[in-house]
């Protein structure tokens, strides 16, 4: 196992401790022992979860890759951030109540939208982008 594919199963791990602790809170919201959406905290709990899953199947796949061990953490590093990035946002945009999917004029939303798309949509993108495409096969 290469270092990149321990940082990535550590990383890993460590989110599914994350995501399934979340999972207490998401109780806590269901029976309004906490002011924060339902919703958005168990999409909270959901992420943590499967971005841990995301990225135990790219660190399995890390051989497999094309990319120097260099590119291959760069990718690693971008997962991530984009996965820890995911579970944090949603938390904290279930506090407060919003669902940052568009700047829409409102601070808090616009906030969680920019954090959203700086943190988690472009890092996802690229790392996927770049891990799919380490994945082609060499030409003959």
């Amino acid at each position: 196992m290469s270092d990149v594919q321990r940082l990535l199963a550590r990383a890993s791990a460590w989110l599914v401790v994350i995501g399934l602790l979340t999972g207490a809170l998401v109780a806590f919201a269901m029976t309004k022992k906490i002011p924060a959406d339902e919703h958005a905290m168990l999409a909270s709990h959901l992420n943590a979860l499967l971005g841990a899953f995301l990225m135990l199947g790219v660190a399995w796949s890390l051989p497999m890759v094309r990319w120097s061990e260099r590119g291959q953490r760069r990718i690693a590093i971008a997962l991530i951030v984009a996965n820890y990035g995911n579970w944090i946002i949603t938390l904290v945009k279930s506090f407060l109540h919003v669902h940052g999917v568009d700047a829409i004029g409102e601070a808090k939303n616009d906030a969680v939208f920019a954090a959203l798309m700086v943190f988690v949509i472009i890092p996802s993108l690229v790392a996927t982008i770049a891990w799919a495409w380490g994945l082609r096969p060499k030409s003959r």
